[in-house]
């Protein structure tokens, strides 16, 4: 069995030796292996092989705040972690890093012709990982919204095989009943973006992608809000507004990079304004690649 960390931002520090103690005494040395395991995501990551899925199930409730590095397309990876408990190759999560740096006022702006209230306070712009938070435009009930939420919605209970839920942080299949539930414009969110990136696979870190006009963007996302959940085992149960953003398959500029599936991104007013109001049956034609024309490579966020 074979899993690939993060590095943590700071490194390891002291945290090494605690690690390889544990390792060493539950493990045993002859029963695991610690290698290098190159780049995703702009992070360094190092891979743990195991004998037993026992090992590494048990290594990451020990470890449980050493970030995964799933969905990285990275050949032959496995974990127990893997959303929905599938190996790498079978639908590899897409897009798990973006940027933003698009200001509060020009969000506002964007949506001048609407009631908008800015709840984020200071926004400062970023890259944005999984179970972060992150700025979405919503419905307050009366007008939109500017807020944070934490990125990963709740994952299918069937798939779990503790009780944390680390998010799904991707959403194709809206056929099914689990998401049906969060597709009715109540839920339906915005995620400003201004540049996103693919993995590249075998550590050779992201490919990045921004508009070609550099016009707004966003992701067509889906929210929850006041959710009930474990995200982290040393957090304990935690309620938390949640969101992810659908995708669908690729067009040739994404397709080049990553062959299975793209973000859904909406980048016209009209778009915006269907996706936010409009019944499913008409919002849900916008799950779709955006123009090939529309996207353009780049080699660093912006």
């Amino acid at each position: 069995m074979r899993i690939r960390l993060q590095v943590p931002l700071n490194g390891f520090g002291l945290q090494f030796d605690t690690v390889h103690l544990w390792l060493d005494r539950i493990i045993g040395r002859g029963n695991y292996a610690w290698h290098s395991g190159g780049v995703t995501a702009g992070r360094d990551c190092v891979v743990l092989y195991f004998r037993s899925t026992a090992d590494a199930d048990g290594f990451c409730s020990a470890f449980p705040e050493l970030g995964l590095a799933d969905g990285t397309c990275y050949p032959g990876y496995s974990s127990p972690a893997l959303p929905f408990g599938r190996k790498a190759g079978e639908d590899e999560a897409v897009c798990n890093l973006y940027n933003v740096t698009t200001t509060q006022e020009a969000m506002r702006q964007l949506f001048r012709g609407f009631a908008f209230a800015d709840r984020v306070g200071n926004l400062e712009p970023g890259s944005i990982y999984p179970d972060r938070r992150a700025p979405i435009i919503r419905h307050d009930g009366q007008a939109l919204e500017l807020v944070r939420a934490r990125w990963g919605m709740p994952s299918p209970p069937s798939v779990l095989k503790t009780v944390r839920d680390p998010g799904v942080t991707n959403v194709r299949n809206t056929s099914s009943s689990h998401w049906r539930r969060w597709l009715g414009p109540a839920y339906r969110c915005l995620v400003p973006v201004t540049s996103f990136a693919e993995p590249l696979g075998a550590g050779n870190g992201n490919q990045w992608f921004a508009a070609a006009d550099d016009a707004p963007m966003f992701f067509a996302g889906i929210e929850v809000r006041g959710w009930q959940s474990v995200r982290k085992v040393k957090d304990g149960e935690t309620i938390d507004d949640l969101f992810a953003f659908l995708t669908t398959a690729p067009n040739a500029t994404v397709g080049a990079i990553h062959r299975k599936a793209m973000p859904v991104i909406l980048t016209e007013p009209k778009e915006w304004e269907t996706w936010l109001s409009a019944p499913f049956e008409i919002a849900g034609k916008l799950q779709r690649p955006l123009a090939e024309d529309a996207l353009r490579q780049i080699e660093h966020p912006i």
